[in-house]
């Protein structure tokens, strides 16, 4: 998987190379699409990120092609009560999307999941952060998920199992901590996405803003090849000057 940006006044999105349940099916209609299909012959999926917490926003975004969205609770202005409305208006034209929150406890990822998103993604230094987000983020026998229902199951048969399936998890390494714990936290199973995070990362490297510095850039180089040589899925935030660059290097 790639990641590829688009930079469009009078909007700018970033697009994230993921592996993401691309329009898991509601209603009794959970099922595989062709864009995750195409993900798993390894092929290119967009996910954006940018300014589009709006239904408006993200009807307008629909006609371009690209496969699915984040939706941002941590440093946007999106919340809980946003996520079912904005879930309903992405799949109406034919995207999906993954939901980021803020620094809070694993269990409150269930918020987006249950609301609508395809998937969660939160931050990591350690193995017991990895194995905390799996735990919050799927059902018994592999997690700890709590069994009320939700809109998502709403008739579909053998939810849980198909959840399980569907839901994607994905660890960020936003802290240089987490660089130098990686080849531990890559051993954790039922993460779908190893994803580093440059400019949180750069932060911890006391280089703040400037993610092009070769430290920054030699940590994150490392943080990849741990991944790829682990056989795991390695995601970056990429723009249209660094996309090839991170392809040649494993990211997908």
């Amino acid at each position: 998987m790639v990641s590829i940006a688009i930079q469009s006044a009078p909007f700018s999105l970033i697009a994230l190379y993921w592996k993401i349940p691309i329009r898991s099916k509601l209603h009794g209609r959970v099922e595989r699409e062709q864009d995750e299909e195409k993900l798993e012959r390894g092929e290119v999926a967009t996910m954006l990120m940018g300014g589009h917490d709006t239904p408006d926003m993200v009807d307008f975004l629909g006609q371009f092609g690209f496969d699915s969205i984040l939706i941002e609770g941590e440093h946007g202005p999106v919340d809980f009560g946003h996520i079912s409305d904005l879930s309903r208006g992405l799949r109406t034209v034919g995207l999906d999307f993954g939901g980021q929150g803020g620094p809070q406890p694993a269990g409150r990822h269930l918020s987006h999941i249950r609301s609508g998103s395809a998937g969660h993604h939160g931050a990591a230094c350690g193995i017991e952060d990895a194995r905390a987000v799996v735990d919050a983020s799927k059902y018994g026998p592999i997690g700890h998920r709590g069994a009320a229902g939700s809109r998502q199951c709403y008739g579909v048969e053998d939810y849980v199992n198909k959840a399980n399936d569907e839901t994607l998890v994905a660890v960020l390494f936003e802290d240089i901590v987490a660089i130098n714990n990686l080849e531990e936290i890559v051993t954790v199973d039922h993460i779908d996405v190893f994803y580093v995070a440059p400019g949180d990362l750069a932060q911890s490297m006391i280089l703040t803003g400037q993610t092009p510095h070769p430290d920054v850039k030699a940590a994150v180089d490392r943080g990849i090849k741990t991944i790829v040589n682990a056989g795991k899925v390695a995601g970056m935030l990429v723009n249209d000057s660094t996309v090839d660059d991170y392809q040649g290097k494993g990211v997908r």
